[in-house]
């Protein structure tokens, strides 16, 4: 990354808040952090973007979206962090969510989960391919119309944050609490196509 970022002792006002949240965090301030601090008042517009999406949906429907979202980018980024957050929200164990980075989409996840997922895979890799029947899917899964707007907007954000992130070839953190194995599973090479079901418990 040639963009050079604020310093630590440099940082003030949104900037300084975001390098003392990683501190806070996971002890050192993050890379992707250093990146977006350079317009910190663009990534308090993005938390506002995710604040006003996550009331509807809740943190297990938007880190569903992000996750399915970030592999089929792939954002190697995003993957590791909302690997972990996924994991500290409780969303998911980690057996689980290696399942899942392995391609079992439908590893002790609902209808609905799968249903956001697919969504949300597709719409990072063929958004001109999608018609009313991708949405169709979220609402006879339950969801109502708020409900598809935000999830479509979730993945959408995933988009935009994983792409600027790797055209700036931001490099990637090594995240705290993700075991090896589950580091592996979440950068393995995606599954593509439909997802799939398992009745394995």
């Amino acid at each position: 990354m040639i963009v050079t970022t604020p310093a630590p002792e440099d940082a003030t006002g949104h900037a300084a808040e975001m390098y003392a949240g990683d501190v806070s965090d996971v002890g050192v301030v993050l890379a992707h952090t250093r990146a977006l601090a350079v317009n910190p008042d663009a990534h308090q517009a993005f938390e506002a973007l995710i604040q006003a999406i996550v009331p509807s949906i809740g943190i297990r429907t938007y880190e569903l979206a992000t996750l399915a979202a970030a592999r089929a980018i792939p954002s190697p980024h995003c993957l590791l962090a909302h690997g972990r957050k996924t994991l500290r929200a409780g969303v998911m164990d980690a057996a689980q969510l290696k399942r899942v980075a392995l391609g079992d989409t439908a590893a002790g996840l609902s209808e609905a989960d799968i249903a956001v997922m697919a969504y949300a895979d597709k719409l990072s890799r063929d958004p001109q391919g999608m018609t009313d029947d991708d949405s169709r899917r979220l609402r006879d899964a339950g969801f109502s119309d708020r409900q598809i707007v935000d999830i479509t907007l979730a993945a959408a954000a995933r988009n935009y944050l994983s792409r600027a992130l790797q055209a700036l070839a931001v490099p990637v953190d090594e995240m705290p609490d993700l075991s090896p194995e589950l580091v592996q599973a979440l950068l393995s090479p995606w599954h593509a196509g439909t997802p799939t079901r398992s009745d394995a418990p």
